[in-house]
């Protein structure tokens, strides 16, 4: 059976984040989570912090809090590609926590207008497994982003430049052909990344 294939809505999963870990009192309902070292310990530099929480993705993801706007806020660095991400995920909402912002770098498929930009995605192609267990094949080659707007729109108010595109969320870092490359140009994507496709799916 083919991964597109794979969604499930008749049964229930055989183990549940719920059943290893529990609610964490006091865990802060939203969390930031990013994919860079550099970032993170920019964060940790700039911001009084203190770490409140780990979990287990092979070795301790550690969880940390600070306060933005007198409330706090959990962040912490995830492993790279969407199967590590969404467990670690997964594991976070177990815990409390329901508003998540994610971000990270990606790959330019347009240089004249995505290179080193802050880029909002707008929709995300499927090019991975990890949102076919989430949302089935029939929803669409691509999952709409439905925050991008709002998310375009704070980053206008705080006057940071930034554009909206689609994006190609890919498993195979080093199988970004050039055929397939055509394709989702053609399609309007402006980055590839490892990530989006599923970050998306799990909160439809």
């Amino acid at each position: 059976m083919p991964v597109t294939r794979s969604f499930d809505n008749e049964s229930e999963e055989i183990l549940k984040p719920t059943d290893i870990i529990g609610k964490t009192d006091g865990f802060p309902e939203t969390a930031v989570v990013m994919f860079s070292e550099k970032t993170m310990n920019a964060i940790l530099n700039n911001y009084p912090s203190e770490q409140i929480d780990t979990v287990s993705a092979g070795y301790s993801i550690k969880i940390y809090k600070t306060e933005y706007k007198n409330k706090p806020v959990a962040f912490y660095m995830s492993l790279i590609g969407a199967p590590a991400a969404v467990g670690i995920l997964e594991k976070i909402l177990a815990k409390g926590c329901k508003k998540i912002l994610l971000f990270g770098s990606c790959g330019s498929l347009d240089n004249n207008i995505s290179d080193g930009h802050i880029v909002v995605p707008t929709s995300a192609y499927r090019d991975e497994g990890t949102s076919y267990h989430y949302v089935p094949a029939d929803y669409g080659d691509y999952i709409e982003i439905k925050s991008a707007g709002k998310t375009y729109e704070i980053l206008t108010e705080l006057n940071v430049p930034a554009i909206r595109g689609k994006t190609w969320t890919t498993d195979a870092i080093y199988r970004e052909t050039k055929l397939n490359m055509e394709r989702r140009k053609r399609d309007g994507c402006v980055t590839v990344e490892m990530e989006c496709a599923f970050e998306t799916a799990i909160r439809l």
